[in-house]
């Protein structure tokens, strides 16, 4: 594994040097002294189950925390791309091959992931990732939350039959993981003037709604159904009441009545 990652990472103007007592790689940019050390019995353990990519992510890191460096930036450019990712409580923990995913639980139907954005599409994090860049679970998230507010929130508005729909369809992967800006809930609070509810059916749809009256319920049952059947990854088929800055996931039954799912 050493001589492995030191052949991907060589550069004129890195150092790359080994520690054998304690089984750790450095690199560092030969100019400022500047570098970051990673421990490869993790990344060894990893490898056994994931393979190449279990490299390409060590490498990715590396190579992007010593371009941060190189800027003086002081937060890395993969913790800039460290984003929440919200799934059903259906979604694996684990890989196929039993590596544990980094998440906290949400609500009864939902959980939070994180992810490393790499443009076209994301990694999940894994529970090894905060080993290997030393972060706590407190740090990865309070980074995905902050990256996530910088997210744009542009919405469309609908009204049918005197209740208003706001749907965010960005398409950017993170649509239904804006529902965890806070800001954003508030900002649709100041708007209702029925009762507020969210959907999450699908990763690439949020929709807010403001119910007006009991016809409102039912349109937004059938608007989540309808979502969670068609999106790429469904998340959950059951709208929220926003309540308390609390999400009361609910089933929306015959004549218009929400029922507490619990």
């Amino acid at each position: 594994m050493k001589d492995r990652l030191e052949k991907r990472l060589a550069a004129p103007d890195r150092r790359i040097s080994y520690n054998k007592k304690e089984d750790k790689l450095r690199v560092e940019d030969v100019h400022s002294g500047k570098g970051i050390t990673v421990s490869l019995p993790g990344i060894i353990s990893r490898y056994e189950e994931e393979k190449e990519q279990a490299i390409d992510e060590v490498v990715y890191y590396i190579e992007e925390a010593l371009k941060a460096m190189q800027t003086d930036q002081n937060v890395s450019d993969i913790e800039k791309k460290i984003l929440p990712v919200i799934r059903s409580t259906s979604f694996p923990t684990k890989t196929d091959k039993g590596v544990e995913l980094l998440y906290r639980e949400h609500t009864a139907e939902t959980r939070i992931f994180y992810a490393i954005d790499m443009g076209q599409s994301y990694r999940l994090i894994h529970r090894d990732f905060l080993k290997e860049a030393s972060l706590t679970e407190e740090a990865v998230d309070e980074m995905a939350r902050f990256n996530l507010r910088a997210l744009p929130t542009q919405y469309k508005e609908e009204t049918v039959a005197d209740n208003v729909f706001y749907f965010i369809n960005s398409n950017d992967g993170y649509d239904g993981s804006r529902l965890l800006n806070q800001s954003l809930i508030d900002e649709m609070k100041t708007k209702a003037e029925g009762d507020l509810a969210v959907a999450i059916p699908h990763q690439d749809v949020l929709i807010f709604a403001d119910l007006r009256n009991k016809q409102g319920y039912d349109i937004l049952a059938q608007m989540t159904m309808k979502f969670f059947t068609t999106g790429n990854i469904p998340i959950t088929s059951l709208p929220f009441l926003v309540e308390e800055d609390k999400l009361q996931p609910v089933f929306i039954m015959a004549k218009n009545r929400p029922v507490d799912e619990n």
